[in-house]
């Protein structure tokens, strides 16, 4: 029996990669092993958005390698993409394979599992066509020498241009995989926006929507799963009280986050078009999904009609996360973004006016070529000066191919250390300052899988205003609890009970 491990970094639109590959190989009667020293084979899901991005994957092969030498290691997501030489020469690397061929990750564990190959394997490119060339079979790659790599150190690269697939390229998934409480569906792939700092765009490919019909056929198919429970929640119920309502666990989904690589785009591929709010207006009339979360938005996708939505309903978490990467107006018009620190704002005031206990977080780049002491202090006054619940701070680093690159004016890496720990030091001030603003409300949360490692009797939960709470208790996940919010204790809130609590 072929078991696997997949290690996964990067966006949630990689996680839901990760998870749609997963539930693929499950299908296909493969184990998923959460020891990697067991694993025939590991599947390294890569991200490429930054240097310290590259270097966090390569570190991971090594480890992989060291821990389990027999494995057959496949690297893929988007730095395979990017640059699949680099990683094909790493020891212990087998396959690396391209965003532009994920999908057909299942068909090659098939070919590593057994001794039968597929009569055909489309669109598979060899490493002499990364860019171009005519689709092969696997059965030809293989005669041709494209089998189990000969070299011990230059693995098979499958891979091609992410530009000549214009389909949405993704798999359904079932909820559960990767053991999360809350599964994440790809609705959006791709970015038609060229931001001079970003490589995503090159690695993703153009923009491409899920239809709505389909995207809509996924959410009833996860708010009415009936999924065999995991040994790990049979030994969870095993742990409970013996209340018959705490010892049900709901196999269907209570909250679905939806992501993207540029969500606010959603439709704009689609015929007939069909904008994001109404694709959320549609979920909500046409489904029965408990709670919907929405993963990074572009600021300028953030408008009135869909904050109204947002403040309209319990049923989408109040949550918005939008980059902001400068506020200084120069950088921002280096960077190629379609709006001012201005536009931000009003979007910012208006989302605290509406709702004023929402989570509002922003991507925050600092060390941008050019960016000087007067930028860095204006992006740091305008945070300061908004109601930002957290911050995500990423040290500027060149990524090949983008202009930014090659732009003059390079800021010093130690210069861009200390930038990057004010930031952080300030976002540090912001969630505490707002975890203390939500001290003795009643928030409805969602308990998450317990860490059944864990030395503490608690239960981790998620607010709709992405606070994460810990609940004295042993509770079974995917649960609504109504909490009380009694303190703040780390990066967590601690939460009670009330006397007469509510649950579902």
């Amino acid at each position: 029996m072929t078991t696997f491990h997949i290690q996964q970094f990067g966006c949630r639109a990689t996680q839901a990669d990760g998870a749609a590959l997963e539930r693929q190989l499950l299908d296909r009667g493969c184990t998923s092993t959460p020891d990697l020293q067991s694993a025939n084979i590991v599947v390294l899901n890569t991200c490429t958005v930054t240097a310290a991005a590259d270097a966090q994957a390569r570190e991971a092969i090594r480890k992989i390698h060291a821990q389990n030498p027999a494995a057959c290691l496949i690297v893929t997501g988007c730095y395979a993409q990017r640059a699949p030489e680099e990683l094909a020469a790493l020891a212990g690397v087998n396959w690396v394979v391209g965003n532009s061929h994920k999908p057909q990750i299942p068909a090659l564990v098939d070919t590593l599992s057994t001794t039968e190959l597929p009569e055909t394997w489309n669109n598979f490119y060899p490493a002499a066509a990364l860019v171009s060339g005519p689709a092969v079979s696997f059965r030809s790659l293989v005669g041709a020498g494209f089998g189990p790599p000969a070299a011990p150190h230059f693995a098979n690269i499958l891979t091609g241009d992410i530009f000549k697939h214009p389909e949405f390229l993704s798999a359904p998934i079932q909820g559960g995989e990767s053991h999360h409480t809350r599964p994440i569906l790809k609705i959006q792939d791709g970015c038609n926006n060229r931001c001079s700092f970003c490589v995503i765009p090159f690695v993703r490919g153009k923009s491409r929507s899920l239809p709505a019909d389909t995207v809509i056929r996924e959410i009833r198919k996860l708010t009415v799963a009936e999924t065999f429970p995991s040994v790990s929640t049979l030994l969870e119920q095993a742990l409970l009280p013996a209340t018959p309502n705490l010892r049900h666990q709901p196999s269907h989904a209570r909250e679905i986050v939806l992501s993207g690589i540029n969500l606010g785009t959603y439709g704009r591929d689609l015929s007939p078009r069909i904008a994001f709010s109404d694709l959320i207006r549609r979920i909500l009339d046409e489904t029965s999904i408990e709670r919907l979360r929405i993963s990074s938005i572009e600021p300028l996708d953030v408008t009135e009609d869909l904050i109204e939505l947002f403040a309209g309903t319990q049923r989408i978490a109040h949550h918005f996360h939008m980059p902001l990467q400068s506020a200084s107006d120069r950088i921002l018009a280096a960077m190629h973004r379609w709006y001012r620190a201005e536009h931000y704002a009003r979007r910012v005031d208006l989302i605290h006016d509406r709702l004023p206990n929402a989570a509002i977080g922003a991507d925050v780049i600092t060390g941008f070529p050019g960016e000087t002491e007067s930028d860095h202090t204006a992006t740091l006054s305008f945070i300061e000066r908004h109601p930002f619940t957290y911050l995500h701070v990423f040290s500027y680093s060149p990524r090949p191919g983008t202009k930014a690159a090659s732009l003059p004016n390079q800021v010093p890496a130690p210069t861009i250390k200390r930038r990057a720990r004010a930031l952080r030091s300030l976002a540090e001030q912001k969630s505490s300052a707002f975890r203390q603003s939500q001290i003795k409300r009643t928030l409805c949360v969602l308990t998450l899988r317990r860490d059944e490692h864990a030395d503490t009797h608690t239960t981790p939960a998620l607010s709709s205003n992405y606070l994460r709470v810990q609940i004295p208790g042993v509770f079974p996940s995917n649960r609504w609890l109504d909490v009380v919010v009694q303190r703040e204790e780390g990066n967590d809130l601690i939460g009670e009970l009330p006397p007469t609590r509510t649950e579902s």
